[in-house]
């Protein structure tokens, strides 16, 4: 989406491939593999676009940025696709706003949300979660605030592995930053203007000294002075406020026992803040649009093992890998956040507009989920999945690829069948039907849910069935087809005639259907 709206602008400014590439100062070559989507663009190049073409980066994410809208031709209103669409999207999205309400999301975003009054939009959506009785605890960062501060006393930022050495006047710029964005904040989410997303908004905001603090001391010699860590959050404090329905707002300051104030950074104070509330998910927003591999596509999914596995990766590599400043803060605090039980975190752009909602909201999101777990699991079915079997099958069943079966009969075979769930959600289904005089067993019943198709989960499902029939003792897998012959070649099967199934199938053979058969010796 991103390389087509470059494209798209660029040629409405009649600038030529080599002209944008030029301003952005990149290569031709890789300005063309970007619009054309084959790989993924840094931060860094997608400020440039943005300057090159005189908008946003924001507005470079735009899903309505299209030729035609990039006249002044005022907006038609939504045709009766998109209100199909429309429908369609918030039906899906029925079960997300179920599972949310009651549940608490940790928010976390750098001062640059404030500096760049991208909050007001933020601010819309935190007042749909709210409504939707999520309970919300946001923490924010200052650290544009606090270099603006210093350059404006003449003050010199010093800096240690990443770290802020706070002194006492570097302190006296934190206390003001932090001051200013925390106001700031809180006047934005006090709005109720009619005829807005904010109207009719009751969002009560409680801050306080909900963070306790310990110094970080001296670090390869270096003493950070005012620079410390997070000792313990008040879980019991916060848990009032947001049983009374408030929104808490936390600052990334600390205070401790005897007194003292102490500069914290954002991230310690976020994942602090979700581990100690047993939060359902703590959620990033970042520069970048998410987590890339080193061909550039986002990552949607990542275990927190994988994330480590990265992130030791790029420490080592000898190659050119870079992550963005923001992902080098925030993946690490979100492993450490999933191995200390929080659920779900989400690294998101903060560029686009409604990313929270998208994130939360579809089955694909738009950023980068961190899981301690795998999303997609493997097991025998229940009397539970029977409804998720049905809604995967009978698409297959009017089409004629699948033999028709009733939820009776379902329900009477349910013991036959594995599923594959992504989320909780099932996306796949298969069934086995042991013949043992024969040793034989019927592989049957493949359905993958369309939106999930050709990641290999169909295969990932045939071969888990296949690892079932082996620790059942059978020695031959058969199949039944009659469009998707190339399919079972492909895997091993070898095509057979109707006398070589079992004596029990071949009585139920459906002669009107003709199905090919198809058999694999099991080893």
């Amino acid at each position: 989406m991103i390389g087509s709206n470059i494209r798209n602008l660029r040629k409405s400014q009649n600038l030529t491939l080599q002209q944008l590439a030029s301003r952005m100062g990149t290569d031709t070559s890789n300005l063309s593999r970007i619009e054309r989507g084959e790989i993924g663009i840094s931060d860094a190049l997608l400020r440039a676009a943005a300057q090159a073409l005189s908008t946003t980066p924001g507005r470079l994410y735009d899903a309505d940025l299209t030729p035609s809208n990039l006249t002044n031709t005022p907006p038609a209103i939504l045709s009766s696709a998109n209100s199909k669409d429309f429908v369609h999207w918030f039906r899906s999205a029925a079960p997300y706003i179920h599972a949310f309400g009651g549940s608490t999301f940790v928010i976390a975003f750098g001062g640059e949300v404030v500096s760049e009054q991208q909050f007001i939009a933020l601010s819309h959506d935190l007042n749909l979660l709210a409504s939707l009785e999520v309970r919300l605890v946001l923490v924010h960062g200052a650290r544009p605030q606090i270099e603006h501060r210093l350059k404006r006393d003449h003050l010199i930022p010093k800096m240690h592995n990443g770290l802020r050495i706070t002194d006492d006047t570097a302190m006296e710029a934190v206390k003001e930053a932090n001051g200013t964005v925390r106001v700031e904040i809180e006047s934005l989410l006090s709005m109720g203007i009619s005829n807005s997303p904010m109207a009719g908004s009751d969002i009560r905001v409680a801050s306080g000294n909900f963070v306790t603090a310990k110094p970080l001391g001296v670090r390869d010699g270096v003493d950070l002075q005012h620079t410390g860590e997070v000792r313990k959050i008040d879980a019991v404090g916060i848990q009032k406020r947001l049983d009374d329905g408030e929104l808490v707002l936390l600052s990334p300051m600390g205070y401790s026992p005897t007194g003292e104030i102490f500069n914290l950074t954002l991230e310690d104070v976020a994942v602090s803040a979700a581990i100690a509330l047993d939060a359902e998910k703590l959620i990033f927003l970042m520069g970048s649009e998410g987590i890339h591999n080193l061909r550039g596509e986002l990552l949607r999914e990542m275990t927190s093992a994988k994330a480590k596995n990265m992130l030791r990766n790029v420490q080592e590599s000898d190659d050119p890998i870079n992550f963005s400043e923001d992902v080098n803060y925030y993946l690490p605090a979100a492993v450490r956040a999933c191995e200390h039980g929080v659920a779900r975190t989400h690294l998101i752009s903060r560029h686009i507009d409604g990313a929270i909602i998208q994130e939360l909201f579809t089955r694909q999101g738009i950023g980068t989920m961190i899981t301690e777990l795998p999303l997609e699991t493997m097991r025998q079915a229940n009397i539970d999945d029977v409804g998720g079997i049905l809604m995967l099958i009978e698409p297959l069943e009017n089409e004629g690829i699948l033999v028709r079966r009733g939820r009776e009969r379902i329900e009477m075979e349910i013991n036959y069948f594995y599923v594959m769930e992504h989320d909780n959600r099932v996306i796949g289904c298969a069934a086995l039907y042991p013949f043992p005089a024969e040793k034989m067993v019927e592989f049957a019943c493949l359905a993958i849910d369309p939106a999930y198709r050709g990641g290999g989960r169909g295969d990932k499902l045939f071969n888990y069935c296949q690892e079932q029939a082996k620790a059942m003792g059978h020695q031959f897998l058969f199949c039944l087809t009659t469009r998707t012959e190339h399919w079972f070649l492909e895997r091993g099967f070898t095509e057979q005639t109707v006398d070589q199934l079992p004596q029990e199938k071949q009585q139920l053979y459906n002669l009107q259907r003709k199905s090919k058969v198809f058999v694999k010796v099991l080893t």
